[in-house]
């Protein structure tokens, strides 16, 4: 896959999918303040470079703020006060064993689900006050089950992306057509517009769900599990492309090599809470993983590279 990459340095001195549906609506705390429906959130943009981060409101220093945050499912807790803030630019990656609350954290990020109590604040406005057209504006979220419908070809589902800015009837202008290629473009599939998603691989499908969520032009960009069912050079491929997208991107992971090789911070939710945001070799350090994940582990240099990488090992020998 072709484009610019800003991969973190591993080295050894470094230590649609308008995701903004209400969900399940549990008690929450009042907002801090009253937010005007339109603050802080753009006015209806066809972004010259999709490749490039949207701008932050210079009155905000976080591209994301998250404040006292507990979340959860109708009837259920399953993180609570959570506090963490995403600066633009940032890949922040959120790691944590099955069932610790990584997809509900992301989809409460997304407005999927409404806060049980406290707050998240995207380019300074407090999200689930807005309507679902002014959050998707500021949020594009690709979850771990998103499948592109198989009926549609890749151009309309990445033109599902562009929905929060269009007028009734406002689809098919040639700005909008133009938006559609520059995001396909971004993702490395220049020319597959009208090509049948049924006839794509499953690494094309899941570029065809990022390229919808950068037709979007939100300022945060939320991945849950986005290599998924990809073989490991799909997976490469994939992170490479993230990492170079400069964006604002949370996301999701399984393979804790992957978000030790690719984010700038990471953030450990277990038992129910979750761990400050820190650089990699401390928020996945031998006694967190040890702790967390039951896993031993070690960091070995690349012998071709120089690159350290994280080595994991079951906590219990073998027996024999």
């Amino acid at each position: 896959m072709s484009g610019p990459v800003r991969r973190r340095d591993t080295g050894p001195d470094h230590g649609p999918a308008m995701s903004a549906g209400t969900g399940d609506e549990g008690p929450h705390s009042p907002a801090p303040r009253p937010v005007p429906a339109d603050e802080g959130v753009p006015a209806a943009p066809v972004p010259s470079s999709l490749l490039a981060a949207e701008p932050t409101s210079e009155t905000v220093a976080a591209a994301l703020r998250v404040e006292r945050l507990a979340c959860g499912p109708r009837g259920a807790m399953v993180l609570a006060d959570v506090d963490f803030e995403v600066h633009p630019g940032e890949v922040v990656g959120v790691v944590g064993p099955n069932g610790a609350g990584k997809s509900t954290l992301l989809r409460t990020l997304g407005g999927l689900l409404r806060p049980r109590r406290g707050h998240v604040l995207v380019n300074g406005s407090v999200l689930h006050v807005l309507s679902v057209r002014r959050r998707a504006r500021l949020v594009a979220m690709v979850g771990q089950d998103d499948q592109p419908p198989a009926d549609l070809c890749a151009g309309e589902v990445v033109a599902l992306g562009r929905t929060p800015y269009l007028p009734p009837w406002g689809a098919g202008s040639p700005a909008e057509r133009r938006a559609v290629g520059d995001a396909l473009a971004a993702v490395d599939l220049d020319g597959f517009a009208d090509r049948p998603v049924r006839r794509m691989s499953g690494g094309e499908r899941q570029r065809v769900l990022l390229a919808r969520a950068l037709a979007q032009a939100s300022p945060l960009l939320l991945l849950d599990e986005p290599t998924n069912h990809l073989d490991i050079t799909h997976r490469l491929a994939l992170l490479d492309l993230v990492r170079g997208l400069g964006r604002t991107v949370v996301i999701a992971l399984h393979d804790l090599t992957l978000a030790d090789r690719y984010c700038d911070r990471v953030l450990v939710v277990h038992d129910g809470s979750a761990s400050d945001l820190r650089a990699p070799r401390e928020a996945l350090s031998p006694e967190v993983l040890a702790t967390v994940f039951g896993v031993r582990a070690a960091r070995v240099r690349h012998p071709e590279t120089g690159a350290t990488h994280l080595l994991l090992e079951p906590n219990t020998k073998a027996a024999g």
